[in-house]
């Protein structure tokens, strides 16, 4: 006889075995991006969002119950919400346990309202919902259950494996409802990846052999977690922070999101290797750090401490690590000693508290050394390290949010699919005001800092880079990584494209040639500048052949020529 509840036990299972699934067929479900260049992140974005929830609910063990695990599975999916298909994951999640967080065992009628309220949470959270997306085939899934629902169904198991078949449905309708899916000859990215999230989960319900295992969490590709997973694999034997420290707190009163975000970002300032698990009435914590005692005392604002434990590492590893580096003008080699255990490898933490706060700071994602230097000179506080391959989470912003030391900080996404988890970060901060400006491109975000005027108000200010980023039109030049056809332009693999705000500009077999078309797609009559920004595969001298072949085209434009260093894009041009 088949189960007719669900309890907290076996929904763990569940949801651990959807992520498991998803993880699965992340490669697959990158491929199934629209355009086919080489940064294709849906299924990455949407593991890398389910997994920061899973290792919160796996460390839960065997005492779960239905609070503990609807935190867990909420607060970790949207601490590690990255791009939009992450983001709206993690909203489907949050309004689906919020349902069901006081309920002991779920029954179809429970489930059918917490997918209600898991689809109403995801639609609020995006500005300008789109048929033919995640969202389709999550309402697709809550409109089935209620239909079983009202029609009286009470076989747990024929329910929910009718609204998985009914999802696989909904999402091979997507390319009917987003023409671009179906010249493209694919179904929509986020809804497979939802669907595979169900898919295992039901899979688990079924008594299917499902490996729940979990790999330990390496950082992923954040940007938190980027230099840490280099730094790792150049050698594993460094030890950066010297100190294993663990212990529990016994709170004074429940975290709340907003509290947990904040003591999971203090620890990621002074150390790396961090576990923060919040249940009801205590807090597990485990981070490596070069000072304990900034941890614990931290940690003593929100309650007493018990099962108190600390490891000196570098004394238990005795082979001492030296890092080589080459010296450009002799070519001799010198030793540089680890770092120790008193003195941190990399200034991480935030502001001094004696430091009196500035009236506005700058946030900027980017990506490429030359890009973040332009950031920088322009007056950027804060840079994060991403882009299209590597979109930081919220948790990533909120990070480098409580390190600018300023009343307002304004954040620049310059990234369509970063947008969402950024407006996500404002509403989760509280003690300074972070506004988003919504720039989906770098050469936006450029523009966007060069007209802030310091004597306006934030309001103003925001208006005024909102207004201004409007006129920016940009360009990027890349390859393509498989065949298809978009936009009535047939692409090869290995073919050059120049993709525009709006779709694709140009295709072909040279390089230049592409470049040049998409110049001519993104200059407007009122445009006088030209911006042009070389990728790291590209020379400078070839760069600057480039230059001049733009500059004989259109003879009355200013042309500037900048080195961004940016992977995958040979060019990023901007028009104005």
């Amino acid at each position: 006889m088949s189960l007719q509840q669900i309890d907290a036990k076996m929904l763990s299972r569940m949801f651990l075995a959807g992520a498991k699934n998803l993880e699965r067929k992340k490669e697959w479900i990158n491929e199934l991006n629209v355009f086919p260049v080489p940064d294709g992140d849906t299924g990455t974005n949407m593991t890398m969002t389910i997994m920061s929830a899973a290792r919160e609910v796996s460390a839960l063990g065997e005492g779960i119950d239905m609070p503990s695990l609807c935190k867990a599975v909420s607060g970790g999916s949207l601490r590690g919400a990255r791009g939009n298909s992450g983001v709206i994951l993690s909203q489907l999640l949050r309004g689906f346990t919020k349902r069901i967080r006081d309920e002991k065992t779920l029954t179809i009628p429970v489930l059918t309202e917490a997918f209600d309220k898991a689809v109403e949470t995801a639609y609020k959270a995006v500005m300008k919902p789109k048929e033919g997306t995640i969202l389709t085939v999550a309402r697709g899934g809550a409109d089935k259950a209620k239909e079983l629902a009202e029609e009286g169904m009470e076989d747990l198991e024929a329910f929910l494996t009718a609204i998985v078949e009914h999802t696989r449905y909904v999402l091979s309708q997507t390319p009917e409802m987003l023409p671009v899916l179906k010249q493209a000859g694919v179904v929509d990215s986020g809804g497979q990846g939802l669907v595979e999230v169900l898919s295992g989960a039901v899979d688990a319900f079924l008594g299917k052999e499902v490996d729940l295992s979990l790999a330990p969490d390496n950082g992923g590709t954040s940007p938190a977690g980027f230099a840490g997973s280099r730094i790792q694999a150049e050698s594993e034997a460094e030890i950066r922070f010297g100190y294993c420290t663990e212990f529990i707190i016994m709170l004074n009163k429940p975290f709340n999101i907003k509290a947990e975000l904040d003591f999971k970002a203090y620890l990621e300032s002074i150390g790396d290797s961090i576990v923060c698990v919040a249940d009801e009435d205590v807090v597990k914590v485990h981070v490596h750090t070069n000072d304990p005692g900034l941890a614990i005392q931290k940690a003593l604002q929100y309650g007493a401490l018990s099962n108190m434990k600390i490891d000196n590492m570098r004394l238990e590893h005795q082979e001492k690590l030296f890092k080589m580096t080459a010296q450009s003008a002799s070519g001799e080699l010198k030793a540089e000693a680890a770092p120790a255990p008193d003195q941190p490898a990399a200034a991480t933490a935030g502001p001094s508290p004696e430091e009196p706060p500035k009236d506005y700071g700058f946030i900027a994602v980017s990506v490429g050394e030359g890009m973040n230097k332009i950031f920088r000179s322009l007056g950027v506080d804060h840079i994060i390290e991403g882009g299209q391959t590597m979109n930081p989470s919220t948790a990533d912003i909120l990070e480098a949010v409580d390190k600018v030391n300023a009343k307002t900080v304004f954040i620049l996404p310059n990234n369509k699919n970063i947008i969402l988890a950024a407006n996500q970060a404002a509403e989760l901060t509280a003690e300074k005001d972070l506004l988003v400006i919504p720039t989906r491109t770098i050469p936006q975000g450029i523009t966007a800092v060069i007209n802030f005027v310091p004597e306006l108000s934030a309001d103003e200010n925001e208006a005024n880079m909102i207004s201004e980023i409007k006129h920016v039109s940009t360009g990027e030049v890349t390859y393509a990584v498989r065949d298809t056809v978009i936009d009535d332009k047939e692409i090869r693999k290995g073919d050059f494209m120049g993709i525009g705000d709006s779709g694709i500009l140009a295709v072909g077999a040279g390089m230049s040639d592409v470049a040049k078309e998409t110049v001519a797609g993104i200059v407007t009559e009122d445009a006088e500048l030209i911006s042009i920004y070389y990728g790291s595969d590209v020379g400078e001298e070839e760069a600057e052949a480039f230059r001049r072949q733009v500059a004989e085209s259109y003879p009355d434009f200013d042309i500037e020529l900048q080195y961004g260093g940016q992977p995958i894009y040979y060019y990023i041009m901007s028009a104005e």
